[in-house]
Order: structure tokens, then C-alpha cells, then sequence
């Protein structure tokens, strides 16, 4: 599979107070390590365990990930924004292998 991808969907422009709504997805084929290939031999499990997102540092909403979800895992939640600021999202592979994108946000 190619190199995941994170996407994510952040309001450009909020008012202070807002609750914002964010979206993620990564393409990710979260192979959980319990099939076989096609000669019986284990296919290594490869999944992202771990999703954080942060607000000029802060953590915003974090989860950790079992084998059991989805290849592409997405991501919805909101949050209170006060401020101009980015929010960094950040999910966690198996392998050490960290993916990351960034998106600010102007508040007036």
C-alpha cells in the first residue's frame, strides 16, 4: 500500500465561543496481524495506534486505536475555539512511523 495520507477538514474562519466541527481520515490499511497470505504465512500487523490532535499545543482529542477498526480510520469531534491558532494532528504506527498535517484557524 502506498505511504498513508492524512486528511483532515478545519473551518478556515470562526468566531470566538465557536464550537467548531473537524473531520480526519488517513488512508491506512490497518492490517491486524490475524489473516494469512496466499502461501499460510502471517501478514505482520500494521495499524496506527494512537490519533492526537492538539490547538497551539494543547490536546484537543487524543484516542488510541485497536486492531479491530477499519482500514481508513476517520475521525470526527468538535472544539471550542477562542483564539487564532493551528491545530496539529498526529496518528501513530506500528513501526515508530509518525504521520502528521497541520491546519490553523483565524477566530475573530
Amino acid at each position: 500500500m502506498a505511504t498513508p495520507k492524512p486528511r483532515v477538514k478545519v473551518p478556515k474562519k470562526a468566531s470566538a465561543g465557536d464550537i467548531i466541527e473537524i473531520k480526519t481520515l488517513i488512508s491506512h490499511e490497518m492490517e491486524s496481524g490475524q489473516r494469512k497470505d496466499k502461501e499460510g504465512k502471517p501478514i505482520p500487523r500494521k495499524i496506527i495506534n494512537k490519533f492526537t490532535c492538539t490547538f497551539n499545543g494543547a490536546e484537543v482529542f487524543s484516542c488510541d486505536i485497536e486492531p479491530a477498526i477499519a482500514a481508513n480510520p476517520y475521525f470526527e469531534f468538535n472544539a471550542k475555539v477562542t483564539e487564532n491558532g493551528t491545530f496539529r494532528f498526529e496518528w501513530i504506527d506500528d513501526d515508530g512511523s509518525v504521520y502528521d498535517t497541520e491546519e490553523t484557524i483565524t477566530v475573530s
